[in-house]
């Protein structure tokens, strides 16, 4: 799938794979084609730029080829310290595209040049510390493919989202025209008013995987969001 073909529609839901049941983590991906879905987003982070090690490419390559195969694609959000080191790694692993910190570099537009020239898409996220004009004057510099609104401190999956991230969507939205991503905390109750702030990629990760049925709670999301 290219981009910007990942957004169908108002809005697209993006199951965080890193809140899933690893026990049965094909499955689930699987369930969650079945149900349509097609962007999947994978967090990973070094526990440096992020206080926990999380999933890597050893896990990115054991689902990417039967994404793909599905039509679909990885969206990787790097919380790591050195996002270039990664970058060569997580494309031979299957990764469509990676999305770097601001916070974790002073050179965005090299960092995303990196990316492209491994033929990955590339996006830009700040965390709740830094501001929407900071963030967009870095999308600038990188020519950012997405823009990334942390609603949490990055790291630990499950964590309430912050309210005033809308405030933060919404500010963002006047700045960028690029894609807009929330990540921490999106849940039923509030994909709506996020959709309505300006966020087009709305990434879940307890609201889809801690539901029994993964699949049927992803498909509420996608409702709520358009």
């Amino acid at each position: 799938m290219g981009w910007p073909q990942w957004i169908r529609g108002s809005a697209e839901v993006e199951p965080s794979l890193y809140a899933a049941d690893f026990r049965r983590l094909g499955a689930q991906v699987d369930e969650l084609l079945a149900a349509g879905c097609r962007v999947f987003h994978f967090d990973t982070g070094d526990g440096h730029f992020v206080p926990p090690v999380t999933i890597g490419p050893v896990v990115l390559r054991s689902i990417a080829e039967g994404i793909h195969a599905a039509g679909g694609v990885v969206d990787c959000h790097l919380m790591v310290t050195d996002p270039v080191h990664h970058f060569d790694e997580f494309a031979r692993s299957g990764a469509d595209s990676v999305t770097f910190h601001v916070e974790a570099t002073d050179d965005p537009a090299g960092v995303a040049a990196a990316a492209r020239e491994l033929g990955l898409r590339v996006g830009v996220s700040f965390n709740p510390g830094t501001s929407p004009d900071s963030a967009a004057a870095a999308a600038e510099r990188a020519a950012a493919d997405l823009v990334l609104v942390m609603s949490i401190w990055p790291g630990y999956s499950g964590q309430p989202f912050m309210p005033e991230a809308l405030d933060r969507v919404a500010r963002l939205a006047e700045l960028v025209s690029c894609p807009i991503q929330v990540d921490g905390g999106v849940a039923e109750e509030n994909a709506k008013a996020l959709r309505e702030a300006g966020a087009t990629l709305l990434v879940a990760g307890s609201a889809i995987f801690s539901d029994p049925e993964p699949a049927d709670a992803y498909r509420r999301l996608v409702a709520l969001a358009a």
